[in-house]
């Protein structure tokens, strides 16, 4: 049977003789994945390595091709993916999981043996696809100026990538293999309630098998959405239709017979992202879509990882529209407005750009180059990057940013570099862990205790047989590493250091992880009660992370396993909260503080420092005579600052005379008056003095404050004390305001005049004055009195 892509098969072999770069843009349906590499084969003096974003495409596009050819899988078309292959001497076109392709460079820079490189669906744009473009046009630059690399998509943004190889030509297949009519469902308005939408998708799906014929495909976001929706749809369908399920994380068995032809009358497939490209699910032509995508965004800030479910991109719908015209003309239904359609986002964001970057990283480290040494069409994001680095360089593999030893020991392991790191130092006993938390959903019926999902693993359930099989495999990895003997939840904290978790105080489960983030758990969770956790799996959003799946882990086991981290840190602080300087013993392993004690015998100065900081936090303590000398500095020119803003930006002026203090008791009844003149200096004090005294002396010797507080200098002294003065009191060169003081120290005038006063007002008081205080003088003309501050003896 002729498809669409057939006629492009004449420029596709003109653009890739040896060395040759491409971009193919076929829609659904077009044929690319099938045909193109049985169109090289010809014309290929190696063989035709093509990559596939899922497992489930690789079996699926080799079985067709070898179908075609009319041989086995194996023969002349073979394919791999981690812990399977299926390959001989005779095959010629290779179908791969994206990220083998990452380790076959590493081991084999140079390709030996393949012509050309054929990235399939390269709009979904993996980690795994990005990366392993860049490395192959750094490859195809330095050692293989021969290699032909072709990147295949049905909605791609051709001309970046085209640019990106180098000006490449991009070819194009119009037109379906058949039509598709498109229809566009209202959804109601405002949020629904948990469960209704898949309610209402299982009702729109059985009107469709009662008005159209066929099978149908419905895609929704994730496996926990697929089982509500075939909940919703038990009993319910016709007796000719069978009920299928397809994610990644259900047994090969149950995927295969999703995309394999019904074997009497028709099917339900209720699928995730994965049957969005490079298949063909026989007798399909209707589609319903859910118009949802489930996507991971990682959090550098918290070094974790959430999953999001949004809007599926414009171009997700149209690879999804595509598989209803596969084998004969078809119906998409969507389940959002026509209207709204144009406001979906173009493309789905490379997960480059939110993805978890440690493996890149690592990759990085073992090529030997930095991002900004390899031809990456989104280049990764810095932060999240250096915080992929920070995070190997805790696993031990990486040092001073290159990689280690113990580093190309987990790039050779196909795990994440936690769960290698895991398996590398804790020996095949982890298989069964690393199997666990690799999981994507098999499990999760078990709850967030790990150690519940394992034994479940470890039961007779045979949905799980491929899980343990991998577990299996992983174990025959680690075959030469000593077995340790560690519980789960120890092995659960060398995948995750940064995730061990102590439980706050209080009755809520809240726990404080290592790396400094917050997580909490229900109430009613299995490991409420834990005092330390390791949080194997969480999700970053929120104030605290939600723990999703975690392992209970002994204290002694942490302290072992990471007794080159825990830290003695002797802490002299000041407690905002209790109001005081503590000095603390702690041992700390990253966030966490394991114990606490006093320390006795702290340094004076560090406990100097600490009230310090006290006096930072209550304010400067204070008393007349300090404002008195605060006030007066303020008047004088050059002299040392001794304002709120600079004294307290520099403590070491009060350090000396903190050595006793403790507590915000101690803070207040502190006299700064000493160190303040120590501030100033002996040449400052006499400058002050000079020019604004601190005191006035009255004609009898005494002593009296200065008051500088207000615009003028101020003082205030007994009336009688000033008799025999003709002449205003001068501060500073100022007049000083004199507040007149009775013999009962009331005031009775204020002047800036004495003279003034004497000869005017005195009069008045006078009068007034003698008859209230009899015994005290107030002779008529008191600038030629003698001054006094004492009375008349009784009776005279």
């Amino acid at each position: 049977m002729r498809l669409p892509i057939d006629d492009a098969i004449p420029d596709l072999l003109a653009a890739l003789p040896p060395g040759g770069r491409a971009v193919l843009r076929a829609p659904p349906g077009a044929g690319k994945t099938t045909r193109v590499p049985l169109a090289l084969l010809p014309h290929a003096a190696g063989t035709v390595l093509m990559l596939e974003p899922r497992r489930l495409a690789v079996r699926a596009a080799a079985a067709r091709m070898a179908e075609a050819l009319r041989e086995p899988v194996g023969a002349t078309v073979g394919y791999r993916m981690r812990g399977e292959a299926r390959v001989s001497a005779a095959t010629r076109i290779e179908v791969v999981t994206e990220g083998l392709l990452t380790r076959r460079l590493q081991r084999d820079p140079g390709l030996a043996g393949v012509s050309h490189l054929l990235f399939d669906e390269f709009h979904e744009r993996s980690l795994d696809a990005d990366l392993g473009l860049a490395l192959a046009l750094d490859v195809a630059g330095a050692l293989r100026d021969d290699l032909a690399i072709l990147v295949m998509s049905a909605t791609l943004d051709a001309a970046p990538v085209a640019a990106l190889l180098g000006g490449a030509p991009v070819i194009a297949s119009e037109g379906r293999a058949h039509p598709v009519e498109t229809r566009w469902q209202e959804r109601p308005p405002g949020p629904e309630a948990p469960g209704a939408r898949e309610r209402r998708l299982a009702d729109l799906a059985l009107d469709a098998l009662a008005a159209e014929p066929g099978s149908l495909l419905m895609f929704l976001p994730g496996a926990a959405e697929i089982a509500r929706t075939a909940a919703a749809l038990a009993g319910r369908l016709p007796a000719d239709v069978a009920l299928h399920r397809l994610h990644g994380t259900l047994p090969l068995a149950a995927q295969r017979a999703a995309i394999a032809p019904a074997r009497e009358g028709r099917k339900v497939v209720l699928a995730t992202a994965i049957a969005e490209t490079s298949l063909t699910i026989e007798g399909v032509r209707v589609v319903i879509d859910a118009g949802l995508a489930r996507r991971a965004r990682f959090d550098p800030g918290t070094g974790m990882g959430r999953l999001v479910t949004e809007p599926a991109s414009r171009a997700e719908a149209d690879q999804r529209r595509g598989r209803a015209g596969r084998t004969e003309p078809g119906l998409c239904i969507r389940d959002w407005p026509r209207a709204a359609h144009g406001a979906r986002p173009a493309q789905a964001p490379p997960e480059i750009l939110t993805a978890d970057l440690a493996g890149l990283a690592l990759t990085l480290a073992e090529w030997g180059a930095g991002a900004a040494d390899l031809p990456f069409l989104d280049p990764p994001d810095g932060p999240r990057l250096d915080a992929a680095r920070e995070l190997l360089t805790g696993l031990g593999a990486l040092e001073g940013g290159r990689i280690t030893d113990h580093g190309r020991a987990l790039a050779a392991l196909p795990l994440h570099p936690r769960l290698a790191h895991m398996l590398a130092v804790a020996g095949p006993a982890a298989a069964a862990v690393a199997a666990a938390l690799t999981d994507g959903g098999a499990l999760r019926g078990a709850g967030e205790d790990l150690a519940a999902r394992l034994r479940l693993l470890h039961g007779t359930d045979p949905a799980l047989r491929p899980l343990r099989a991998e577990a299996r495999r992983l174990a025959r990895m680690a075959r030469g590493v000593p077995d340790r003997g560690l519980s789960p939840g120890a092995m659960a904290a060398l995948a995750f250091p940064d995730r061990i978790g102590l439980r706050r105080p209080g009755d809520e489960p809240r726990w404080l992880l290592s790396g400094g983030r917050g997580a909490a758990m229900p109430g009613d969770a299995p490991l409420a009660g834990a005092r330390v956790i390791v949080a194997c799996e969480v999700d970053g959003a929120g104030r605290e992370a939600r723990i999703r799946l975690a392992a209970e882990v002994a204290e002694h086991e942490v302290r072992d396993l990471f007794a080159d981290r825990i830290a003695e840190e002797r802490i002299v602080a000041w407690d905002l909260r209790a109001r005081r300087v503590e000095a603390r013993v702690r041992e700390r392993l990253g966030a966490l503080v394991l114990s606490e004690r006093r320390w006795d015998d702290a340094p004076p100065d560090a406990l100097a420092a600490a009230a310090w900081e006290g006096v930072r936090a209550l304010g400067l303590p204070s008393s007349p005579a300090a404002s008195r000398l605060r006030a007066r500095a303020a008047l004088v020119p050059g002299l040392p600052d001794l304002s709120d803003e600079a004294l307290l930006a520099d403590g070491t002026w009060l350090l000396p005379w903190l050595g006793g203090v403790r507590d915000a008791a101690a803070i207040r009844a502190l006299d700064v008056l000493p160190a303040l003149r120590a501030r100033l200096g002996h040449a400052g004090e006499r400058a002050l003095d000079a020019a604004a005294p601190g005191a006035f002396t009255t004609p009898l010797g005494r002593a009296v404050p200065v008051d500088y507080d207000g615009d003028v200098p101020a003082a205030a002294i007994r009336l009688q004390e000033l008799f025999g003065l003709d002449a205003h009191p001068q501060v500073g060169g100022a007049p000083l305001r004199l507040t007149l003081l009775s013999p009962a120290r009331r005031p009775l005038a204020v002047t800036t005049d004495l003279p003034g006063f004497w000869r005017g007002a005195y009069a008045d008081v006078r009068r007034e004055m003698r008859g209230r205080y009899p015994r005290h003088p107030w002779p008529e003309r008191p600038w030629e009195a003698a001054p006094t501050t004492r009375a008349k003896p009784r009776g005279t």
